[in-house]
């Protein structure tokens, strides 16, 4: 069974998020918790919060324990870009692109539960 759970507009660009987002593949979902936890990165405290919505989805609507639990995968899509432009040298404009990106992270009950 698979528990998924979407962020979707956020405000950071794809490359940045998918640094954390590597780490977080096939560990149990506590453990991913406490990682993101004391990370400093702010695609840390992002993805925190859309496990944490995955974690509560899996608890509330599906009936499982959060101890159970593994991050089968997350997804870091790129969402639309918001463009820009600053003031240059002789009155011209350099553009500025404001990246955003959709977190998507997947959990799946683990078949060890005394793990």
């Amino acid at each position: 069974m698979e528990i998924e759970a979407k962020f979707k507009y956020a405000r950071m660009s794809a490359k940045k998020l998918r640094d954390i987002s590597r780490v977080l593949r096939g560990r149990r979902a506590t453990d991913a918790l406490s990682f993101l936890k004391f990370s400093t990165r702010k695609s840390a405290r992002l993805i925190l919060r859309t496990l944490s919505s995955a974690i509560a989805n899996a608890e509330n609507n599906n009936n499982l324990l959060a101890s159970n639990l593994l991050i089968d995968n997350v997804f870091i899509e790129e969402g639309p870009v918001f463009k820009r432009f600053t003031p240059a040298a002789r009155g011209s404009a350099h553009p500025i692109r404001k990246r955003t990106s959709h977190i998507r992270v997947v959990l799946k009950q683990s078949n060890l539960e005394g793990r």
